[in-house]
């Protein structure tokens, strides 16, 4: 599995620190959207969101629990959760926000933190409703014990 996600370290080391100022100001203008915020690759639609696509839930435990992957993804959720600007199109435009919204679900559904900060942003931004696509995936693919 980390050899998998490599291609996120490599793709967030030229860009992390400016996608984080980004999002601290309020407004995303560069192209690292898929990395930063990975969702499900059977909805991504473009070639870029694929490559960067998450494959399993299993992959987007082992993402959140990377040590540098997790702690970035969980740094740029507080920079969302710090803004007071309400309308996360602002923040993101269109498609993003739609991407946002997806990884956000996946996260949340898979984070076992008490004080979940992905349910935080689909509560602050998408008036707590999950992306039903993504909990689909999860719902078909997941193995309840």
């Amino acid at each position: 599995m980390e050899n998998g996600l490599n291609r996120f370290l490599q793709a967030q080391e030229k860009d992390y620190l400016s996608a984080l100022s980004e999002v601290k100001s309020g407004r995303k203008k560069g192209r690292w959207m898929w990395y930063v915020f990975p969702q499900f690759k059977c909805l991504a639609l473009s070639e870029s969101s694929k490559s960067y696509g998450i494959d399993s839930v299993d992959e987007a435990e082992a993402f959140l629990h990377h040590p540098v992957l997790g702690t970035r993804l969980k740094e740029m959720t507080d920079a969302l959760l710090n803004l007071s600007e309400p309308d996360v199109s602002h923040i993101f435009g269109s498609p993003d926000e739609i991407k946002l919204k997806a990884s956000m679900t996946l996260f949340a559904c898979v984070s076992d933190e008490d004080e979940n900060p992905f349910k935080k942003v689909i509560d602050k931004y998408f008036q707590g409703a999950l992306d039903t696509k993504t909990t689909k995936i999860i719902d078909d693919t997941w193995v309840w014990v």
